[in-house]
């Protein structure tokens, strides 16, 4: 059974991920002849309509890698702690991410928001090796 700090970070993680869908489809969805499922191919940063978007798309990128960190990781019964720390600092670098991303618009490679979200893809990655050595 998972921890309350682990089962926290979690509802945390997906709670993040419904609030970007709920901005990336609100703001989307009022744009002027705005066509479900397609995102005008002339917007760029300088727009909250992509940067909502490309948030809620980045985080269906990279929540499969983190969701599957944490099921090898529960399967071996890695430490508790250990598990619990991995997926805060994940849930935290995703809400950093989406609170950058929202505000700052930038064509920029890497830019302070690669860096964020590397961090969460770390935690993804150090859960997953260490669920080979940390277990409970």
């Amino acid at each position: 059974m998972l921890s309350v700090a682990s089962q926290l970070g979690l509802w945390l993680v997906v709670s993040t991920l419904f609030a970007q869908w709920v901005v990336a489809s609100t703001v989307k969805a009022k744009q002027p002849g705005a066509v479900p499922g397609k995102v005008d191919d002339s917007l760029g940063p300088e727009s909250f309509v992509f940067r909502a978007h490309r948030t809620f798309m980045n985080s269906q990128e990279i929540f499969p890698l983190f969701f599957g960190s944490v099921i090898v990781a529960y399967f071996t019964q890695v430490n508790a702690q250990f598990l619990a720390v991995c997926i805060w600092v994940f849930a935290l670098s995703r809400i950093a991410y989406t609170a950058w991303y929202y505000m700052v618009a930038t064509e920029k490679n890497p830019s302070f928001r690669s860096l964020i979200f590397a961090i969460g893809l770390f935690a993804s990655l150090v859960l997953l090796v260490g669920s080979l050595f940390f277990v409970g």
